[in-house]
């Protein structure tokens, strides 16, 4: 039997996102319910959210096949526990929905 690697490490990295977006959801519904019109404030995306994106594409990123002898990922990202990308993916998530302004 072969083991598919990519699954698991997709739901590691997707499932903080989940998360970031479900703890933003209640005040976005909130700020829906306003007559206001929608603005999207890419300063805040930019200076957080493209940071941490970036962390969890370079966890993905080893376990592709377009990673053989392209660049090497930081070696922090890669060792020890997850935390690292945990964090990423709750920030992204959060920042995502964060930066929909009404």
């Amino acid at each position: 039997m072969n083991f598919e690697l990519m699954p698991v490490v997709l739901f590691g990295t997707l499932f903080p996102i989940v998360i970031g977006l479900l703890l933003r959801l209640p005040k976005l519904i909130i700020e829906m319910k306003r007559n206001k019109q929608w603005i999207f404030d890419w300063i805040k995306f930019m200076a957080i959210g493209i940071p941490s994106l970036s962390i969890i594409f370079m966890s993905i990123f080893p376990f592709t096949p377009l990673s053989e002898g392209f660049f090497t990922i930081p070696e922090i990202i890669l060792i020890g526990s997850p935390t690292i990308q945990i964090i990423a993916g709750v920030v992204f998530g959060y920042t995502l929905l964060d930066s929909l302004k009404k």
